[in-house]
């Protein structure tokens, strides 16, 4: 008998000394993402997902894919660590996938397409978001830590703030503290769309 070893227990160990499963629930501790939502973004459930954090199962290519779009992270954070010579990533427009902001509505305040999911410990997060069209009272308020930006590229977003609701049309831009309550929804007939761009630890 070969003393060479096959076979998947041999993968097993190998992938087992990646720790993948620590660091997917490190990721998803300090993202403050439940189970379930996790769930409702990959398509997995929390069973299945504990299972990949406790190391009692193997991820596939596939789920890791997935799993480093929602968390808006680069395949390489589960494989090793960044090359010390610089960051220069490229995400060609077929690789991106679209995920509503709450998969558990019926009708979502909006799709985000995460623009640089390659990249690791990046200081800006950015997203091409897509708002269809709600009435007022609709949209879901949330907050979060740093600055937000938003370029409106195409339609009309009502951006709320505290107690109050701005128009952006095409073109328009806006700044603000994300820390402090705010949501959106989309005011034209067809969807508007816009560039975010968000920086947790710009904003002291």
């Amino acid at each position: 008998m070969s003393d060479f070893e096959t076979g998947p227990d041999t993968i097993n160990r190998l992938l087992g000394s990646y720790e993948l499963g620590r660091k997917l629930k490190q990721l998803r501790l300090r993202k403050k993402i439940a189970l379930t939502e996790l769930g409702r973004h990959t398509g997995l459930s929390a069973s299945m997902i504990s299972q990949l954090e406790n190391g009692k199962l193997v991820p596939t290519l596939p789920t890791l894919a997935r799993l480093s779009m929602v968390f808006d992270v680069g395949m390489d954070y589960f494989f090793g660590s960044r090359r010390r010579e610089g960051m220069f990533e490229i995400v060609r427009q077929e690789e991106r996938m679209k995920f509503p902001n709450r998969p558990e509505l019926e009708k979502p305040n909006f799709f985000f397409e995460v623009l640089a999911f390659k990249a690791t410990n990046k200081p800006i997060e950015a997203y091409i978001a897509e708002f269809p069209q709600a009435n007022e009272g609709e949209a879901t308020a949330h907050l979060h830590p740093g600055a937000e930006l938003i370029y409106v590229m195409e339609g009309t977003l009502g951006v709320q703030y505290q107690d109050e609701e701005h128009e952006l049309h095409t073109g328009d831009c806006c700044y603000f503290d994300s820390s402090e309550l705010h949501a959106y929804r989309g005011v034209s007939k067809t969807p508007a769309r816009a560039f975010v761009v968000s920086a947790p630890m710009l904003l002291r």
